[in-house]
């Protein structure tokens, strides 16, 4: 699975290694690079997504949609803002083929992350996500903080930082206190990344049990809704 950037380096190497392509896109430009590269999966990542994505991104349910025609018959996957099978079936009833769920499973007891960012995920709040390029900055990590940011949990350094990225970014000093922070236990050793869907965490069961519930939750949705008679659709005004 390829994501940020340009895949076509990649993607006759992968071809030829057998290995099915995926291609995350964040936009329709990205979307028709993957289908003509050939990508035999695109995922449709809105900006309710967790983790990093397009500054100048969608958000998921009017792209999803977008993404299903313009790549057809190619499957799609929706992703970000999912966290439930009320998610995944929003995701069909779009045309996607299903859901890519990053969130969620950073929540289960297999999630190779530290207990604090379960508890953190568990704890948080929609309203408590960002999307920023502070962090990044702050690590030095090398992403192109200037096309792509990041959607955390609040953070110590996101609200020293904000609107001053340009000034951090200069500040070697502001960079350094960062690592020290980190070493000293004082901020978590990595950023919290949590979609806008992180208020449906309430709980840490594992893979296998979640993937067991979301389909559950899936059918149960689908189910309902194609039983709605017309007493219960939606009446619209003459």
């Amino acid at each position: 699975m390829l994501s940020i950037g340009d895949p076509s380096p990649f993607a006759d190497r992968i071809r030829r290694s057998g290995a099915v392509l995926m291609v995350q896109v964040t936009d329709l430009d990205e979307a028709g690079r993957a289908v003509d590269l050939g990508a035999d999966v695109i995922v449709a990542q809105g900006t309710e997504s967790g983790g990093h994505g397009a500054r100048r991104g969608r958000s998921t349910l009017p792209f999803v949609p977008l993404v299903v025609d313009l790549a057809a018959p190619v499957p799609v996957l929706a992703a970000g803002g999912i966290a439930d099978g009320r998610g995944v079936a929003a995701a069909l009833a779009l045309g996607a083929a299903g859901a890519l769920i990053g969130t969620r499973f950073q929540a289960t007891t297999e999630a190779l992350v530290d207990p604090s960012v379960s508890k953190a995920l568990i704890e948080g709040h929609g309203q408590d996500t960002e999307r920023n390029s502070v962090l990044d900055i702050a690590r030095g990590a090398s992403w192109p903080t200037e096309t792509y940011t990041a959607r955390t949990l609040g953070h110590p350094y996101l609200d020293r930082w904000r609107g001053r990225e340009a000034e951090l970014a200069r500040d070697l000093r502001a960079r350094q206190d960062y690592r020290d922070d980190v070493a000293r236990g004082v901020i978590p050793p990595m950023p919290v990344w949590a979609g806008e869907a992180v208020d449906l965490i309430t709980d840490l069961p594992s893979a296998a049990d979640l993937v067991t519930t979301l389909a559950a939750q899936a059918e149960d949705a689908l189910s309902r809704a194609g039983k709605r008679g017309p007493e219960n659709r939606p009446r619209t005004r003459d």
